[in-house]
């Protein structure tokens, strides 16, 4: 997803991870949140609203102060009673749109007092009174683009803090989150432990064991584990849902906004705390009411006109929702993610490759199989064959021969006789068949491999081969009669020269 990032009057796009919008953001409307950066993984310590996305969140939520009847932390005996279900279901939580990180309420006299005291301090400070008030206003000015300090602007008025959110600063940018799917009858929440994945995979037994516990030890409810994924700086990611038990043995899950509430209660919080919990949040979808809200209102210190380009610039409008991110530490944070990310994609591909290869090999020694499974299959057919031409001559033997056979033995008799012309498909076959014969011969030479020749061939090249000894032997039989007759000649021949010299002289 890109990033579009107001930098000293610059925008740049640079890569971001897809987040789930899972937690609240702290700088949605001029509710202050002080948390972590956007949708990070720390607990927030929420002022003015709390819950998710600005709802009121009823603490009871159905539960009650005990979450139930004799017990400070269980989820009492009301929760089996029919589909109701007891505590759950049966006080609805109350969600206001108009309040917390949706919304954009009226300036009170303190925030325009605010305001007039920052464009003070950075425009016309009347601390010292000459002309180094011209330089403070620009260390001001400094200051509220970096998003850090104090700005002194008068003697009898207490200095502006300068932060990350005001709008002055520069540090900021919009990138976009995976807005999550899960419905609240899903029942799927976040804790986020302060552990390695191995260290909660190892333990997940007993973590079950214990989140039982922290829920009362009814019978009636079962902890589930949905995912283990690890995040960055030894974090591990753990998505539970819990399901329960009526007395007629229904059962449904407990939805998200109900154990989330249940969570966020102190006593339980501080027992999640011991387990290693630094966060938790349900994991539901915006509803459209709540995205139009989050899109129309900027969040706070976020200039309107990047807002608009950043909702223009969404690659997905209808999976991605644009979330600011306020100084580099969320930019870190994101990265880092993202090199998360990305190297459980690595991880997966490998796990893909290392199947597709196996894959490759079974395919491999499927062939073969189905190869030889041929080579067989042929085999039993021409032994079927011959065991039915056996019983039929047994069955017709003592018959004359019919027309129709005798039709059939006399194409035979053609065909045969067509096969073995030289000049036809005997030649031709040969001639192939050397050539097979060559390149399996070669291919054998080269893979090192056996190939085995048909019993009647080998008979025909015996033979063939044979007659051409004989060939060759008869040959150098007359070659040798022929040499004898030569020297006799010549002996002849050197004889009767002496004679001959001896008349004439």
């Amino acid at each position: 997803c890109h990033v579009t990032y107001n930098c000293c009057s610059q925008r740049a796009v640079c890569l971001t991870c897809k987040l789930c919008l899972l937690g609240a953001f702290g700088g949605f409307g001029t509710t202050t949140t002080t948390a972590g950066p956007a949708f990070s993984f720390s607990a927030p310590t929420n002022t003015g609203t709390s819950g998710l996305f600005g709802a009121t969140q009823n603490k009871g939520f159905g539960f009650g102060t005990s979450f139930g009847t004799g017990t400070g932390t269980g989820l009492g005996s009301g929760l089996g009673t029919g589909l109701g279900f007891g505590g759950f279901g049966t006080q609805q939580q109350q969600t206001t749109l108009g309040s917390g990180l949706f919304s954009q309420p009226a300036q009170t006299p303190a925030q325009s007092n605010q305001l007039i005291n920052t464009a003070s301090a950075l425009s016309a400070p009347t601390l010292l009174g000459d002309e180094r008030d011209a330089i403070l206003a620009k260390w001001n000015q400094l200051q509220a683009f970096w998003g850090t300090g104090k700005g002194y602007f008068n003697n009898n008025i207490a200095p502006v803090e300068f932060t990350q959110e005001n709008p002055f600063c520069r540090f900021k940018a919009v990138g976009y989150s995976l807005m999550p799917n899960n419905k609240d009858e899903d029942g799927l929440v976040v804790l986020v432990f302060n552990r390695k994945e191995v260290d909660i995979r190892s333990q997940q037994q007993q973590l079950v064991e214990s989140l039982h516990k922290i829920l009362g030890g009814n019978q009636t409810l079962t902890v589930n584990v949905e995912g283990v994924k690890t995040m960055p700086d030894d974090q591990t990611e753990v998505i539970i849902y819990v399901v329960e038990r009526s007395p007629n043995g229904t059962s449904r899950r407990v939805p998200a906004t109900t154990l989330y509430a249940h969570f966020e209660q102190a006593n339980i919080k501080s027992s999640l705390q011991q387990l290693g919990v630094s966060l938790s949040m349900a994991r539901t979808e915006l509803s459209p009411a709540q995205v139009k809200q989050l899109l129309q209102n900027p969040p706070a210190g976020v200039d309107p006109i990047i807002w608009e380009q950043a909702k223009v610039d969404n690659p997905d409008p209808d999976k991605l929702i644009p979330v600011p991110m306020v100084g580099f530490k969320e930019l870190l944070r994101r990265l880092k993610v993202q090199d998360q990310m990305t190297k459980q994609h690595q991880t997966r591909l490998d796990i893909i490759s290392e199947d597709i290869s196996e894959l490759q090999k079974n395919q491999t020694t499927t062939m073969a199989k189905i190869a030889q499974y041929k080579r067989k299959l042929m085999a039993l057919s021409h032994r079927t064959l011959q065991v039915l031409i056996k019983q039929e001559i047994q069955r017709k033997s003592g018959y004359a021969i019919q027309a129709d056979e005798e039709q059939l033995r006399v194409q035979l008799d053609t065909i045969q006789c067509e096969l073995n012309a030289p000049t036809q498909f005997k030649g031709r076959l040969n001639e192939l068949m050397s050539q097979i014969r060559m390149q399996n011969h070669f291919g054998a030479v080269r893979a090192e491999e056996r190939y085995y020749i048909d019993a009647d061939l080998l008979r025909e090249i015996k033979q063939h081969l044979k007659q051409q000894q004989e060939g060759l032997s008869h040959l150098i039989s007359i070659i040798k009669d022929d040499l004898e007759d030569i020297k006799l000649i010549e002996h002849g021949l050197n004889e009767s020269i002496p004679i001959r010299g001896g008349v004439f002289s």
